[in-house]
């Protein structure tokens, strides 16, 4: 039986990434304790307020059909929330509403990529971002960043990638895995760029209230000279600890959002509106349980470096935000796949390879902050451990 081309374009770019996390889940279904660092869940309830405004609106019968372009209270919310991030008046026209941030990417890759389009990107890189870029047609352009310098992109090297190929620049502040974020000085360098070139700029947000220490998030969206070609995709699965709901949007210029909605309207028309109701609810209130859920990952940040510290072998830095901390295993020799492996075999402690993330992740790992200190503690006595035996 003959399957259509983007089958072959995707094989290898699914879950293979995550075999590390699924043995030990393996393993763990069978009766072995494991400490799990590698899938970023969050741990913490979500606002029992938002569950019960969701329950509200399921009976009071907001079942039917929703408007493809996402509820009116939903899109008003989403305009006040980015209206006072920006500082200037945006539109409930600039918004979609869709079921989380992977939908997003996908729909705004699909609108914006043609095939052989080239698709710029930060390495290390989310793991799904390979399989985006493949199934719109593009071609994925990693550009590898220096672990010792915090993993930031500089917009020198972003200019020199670009070919006459290069339709999209995909961005991710703060960053899954390497927990980098942007500073507003260096997205306006990168904005220029991508201004010189006609680049797009897809900007994944989804860990934007998540920064630490002196860190300020700030957007390509932001800067106004920027807002045409920048295509912002969010939601609330992280931010307040709901990734079931999967409550996302795309925020981009009217004439986007206009393109874009046939797209989105052949893979759905419309979601549940009573999740809509309750992401407007989110997003118009302040959650004090929030606020502890971010000092918590931030204290286990903090506890982790530290427990690394007296290590001759392994080091972690403070990530600037997200909620993963990436672990240099360089100097035991092993890479980070290797070392992963031996992590879950010798010291059942489940992590991600750093190269699941791309060639840029080498020799290190992913550490998902979704356990309380004490348990963060352990599992970096373990990796400690495992690295003096290598």
């Amino acid at each position: 039986m003959r399957f259509a081309k983007v089958t072959g374009r995707l094989d290898g770019l699914g879950s293979e990434k995550w075999a590390v996390h699924l043995e030990g889940r393996r393993r763990a279904q069978n009766g072995q304790p494991m400490i799990f660092l590698s899938i970023g869940e969050p741990d913490s309830p979500p606002p029992a307020a938002i569950l019960d405004e969701a329950s509200r609106q399921m009976r009071a019968g907001r079942l039917r059909y929703a408007e493809g372009r996402g509820e009116a209270n939903v899109r008003r919310a989403l305009a006040d929330l980015y209206s006072r991030q920006t500082g200037r008046r945006i539109g409930d026209d600039q918004f979609i509403y869709l079921p989380g941030t992977q939908t997003a990417l996908f729909a705004a890759m699909m609108t914006v990529v043609n095939e052989g389009d080239e698709v710029l990107m930060a390495d290390p890189y989310y793991a799904t971002y390979e399989g985006i870029i493949a199934a719109a047609g593009g071609i994925a352009v990693p550009l590898q960043v220096d672990p010792d310098k915090g993993f930031h992109l500089k917009a020198a090297d972003l200019e020199k990638a670009i070919t006459p190929r290069s339709r999209v620049l995909l961005m991710n502040t703060p960053s899954n895995p390497t927990g980098a974020v942007f500073t507003r000085a260096e997205i306006e360098k990168i904005g220029d760029v991508c201004e010189k070139h006609d680049l797009w700029i897809i900007s994944d947000e989804v860990y934007a209230t998540l920064t630490y220490g002196n860190t300020v998030f700030a957007s390509p969206f932001d800067i106004p000279a920027l807002e045409k070609r920048t295509i912002v995709v969010s939601s609330i699965s992280k931010s307040h600890a709901i990734p079931g709901f999967r409550c996302g949007w795309i925020a981009a210029s009217p004439e986007f959002c206009d393109r874009c909605i046939p797209v989105t309207e052949t893979m759905l028309f419309g979601s549940q509106a009573f999740l809509e109701d309750a992401l407007a609810f989110a997003l118009s209130t302040h959650f004090p349980e929030l606020d502890t859920m971010k000092r918590n990952y931030e204290t286990r940040a903090q506890a982790l470096v530290k427990a690394l510290g007296g290590s001759a072998r392994v080091s972690a830095r403070m990530p600037e935000g997200g909620m993963f901390v990436m672990v240099d295993v360089r100097k035991t020799g092993l890479s980070g796949e290797a070392f992963a492996w031996r992590l879950l075999e010798e010291e059942h402690v489940v992590t991600m390879p750093g190269e699941s993330f791309g060639t840029g992740g080498a020799g290190h790992l992913r550490v998902a902050l979704t356990v309380g200190v004490d348990e963060i503690t352990e599992a970096s006595k373990r990796i400690v451990r495992l690295a003096d035996r290598i």
